[in-house]
């Protein structure tokens, strides 16, 4: 057979061999792209072209710029410290009166009243008082707006429209890290009591490292435990871990209510065990919202644990304790670093998902204990401020990306779950 396969290469003229192997080679790659095409898609479709349009809506500003774009334009040369000229007045009231209904010059108040307070009832009321009767030109139209509102000499309004003129602005992204820029485009902190944003961020990072610590303490001795049982009765047990891990997080939040309200069984136990006079405060405070987060995330912990624990040989601990090693020193320096991958991976899926946690601090947390997420879904739902709740997201995924480089580059290997 092989001297066939020879004779058929050698009968093939020059080159021709290394094409055809060339063409199968394609033929081959084109076949397992064609198979994984529809994976392609599908992620394309439900997770890369939502989070473009996530990042475009944090940097998109539309409604200024589309209400008033004569205006724009007029303010395009102003220095922004002085009056504006009498036809920025008269291309103002222009695209006022060329607005199709009431909805557009709302969503134009309701952008400008959130930079100055007071520019929804300014633009309303010139909006429903237009056509201004009498006014031929661009000074008889700035004197006709100054006779209905005086506010319309108020330099803030007019820095408002032409700083907002662009359809794409950095605001809401400096917005959700305690910055903004002043009339002249320059970046500075917001004053003391507007800073918001940061003090929540820093809210969430604490909660969700005091939850991944609470998880690693619980969850490294109980995958330990189970990597060293026999196959049989780590796969039953493993179920334990596995069940509440499939059952819905709103069946568990309720759950944790009933155990934790002050006539719960946690404070029924405690007092029978006359550890506590009265009950404890366990609810809608950040214990509650703790002790349930680490619960829910626990699988997420003991998973990648105990996936590399399985994989380090028992051989190594007794050799070091034969070799004279203390079991808990030989533990220690030889067994425990060689988990450090599924420490790293359990440590880094637990402190992700936290970050993004709205459910459980919503349910069981009080008004100190909310993260980002429950703002995201305070300006999406309520607020209708989809700039600034994409905005919100968008500093959650960088904080994910950082986080993982962080992990690749501490622990020099790819994420690994098991």
């Amino acid at each position: 057979m092989g001297d066939a396969v020879s004779v058929s290469a050698a009968a093939l003229p020059g080159g021709s061999l290394q094409r055809s192997l060339a063409r199968a080679e394609r033929r081959r790659r084109l076949r397992a792209f064609s198979l994984t095409l529809p994976l392609l898609v599908f992620l394309l479709l439900t997770f890369l072209v939502p989070i473009a349009a996530l990042l475009k809506r944090a940097i998109e500003n539309p409604e200024v710029a589309n209400a008033l774009p004569r205006t724009g334009a007029a303010l395009s040369d102003w220095k922004r410290d002085g009056p504006p000229s009498a036809a920025a007045f008269a291309a103002l009231t222009q695209d006022l009166a060329a607005m199709p209904d009431s909805a557009d010059a709302g969503a134009l108040a309701r952008r400008l009243n959130s930079e100055v307070p007071g520019a929804r009832s300014l633009v309303m009321n010139t909006y429903r008082a237009l056509p201004l009767a009498g006014a031929s030109s661009a000074a008889d139209v700035k004197a006709k707006l100054l006779e209905l509102d005086p506010r319309w000499s108020e330099l803030a309004y007019w820095q408002a429209i032409a700083k907002n003129a662009s359809r794409w602005t950095p605001d809401y992204l400096l917005a959700s890290v305690d910055l903004r820029r002043d009339a002249q485009g320059n970046v500075q902190r917001m004053e003391p009591d507007q800073r918001v944003f940061g003090g929540i961020l820093l809210r969430t990072f604490h909660i969700s490292a005091v939850v991944t610590l609470w998880c690693l303490l619980l969850g490294y001795p109980l995958a330990y435990w189970l990597s060293t049982l026999p196959t049989r009765q780590a796969n039953v047990l493993m179920i334990l871990v596995l069940v509440p891990f499939w059952t819905s997080i709103l069946v568990r939040v309720a759950a944790w209510i009933v155990l934790l309200q002050s006539e719960g069984l946690v404070n029924h136990a405690l007092i029978a065990l006359h550890a506590i006079d009265k009950p404890l405060q366990l609810l809608f405070n950040r214990t509650g919202v703790v002790v349930s987060m680490t619960h829910i995330l626990l699988p997420f912990m003991i998973l990648p644990l105990y996936s590399v624990m399985k994989s380090v040989p028992p051989t190594y601990l007794r050799a070091a304790v034969s070799l004279g090693s203390a079991p808990l020193a030989a533990f220690f320096r030889v067994y425990v670093p060689q988990t450090y991958p599924g420490v790293g991976a359990g440590a880094l899926l637990v402190f992700i998902l936290s970050i993004g946690y709205y459910v459980t601090p919503a349910l069981l947390g009080g008004p100190e204990d909310q993260m980002l997420s429950y703002y995201i879904a305070q300006y999406t739902n309520v607020n209708i401020n989809w700039g600034m709740a994409c905005a919100l997201g968008a500093l959650l995924l960088a904080a994910t990306l950082v986080l993982y480089a962080l992990y690749r580059r501490v622990v020099k290997s790819e994420l690994s779950l098991g």
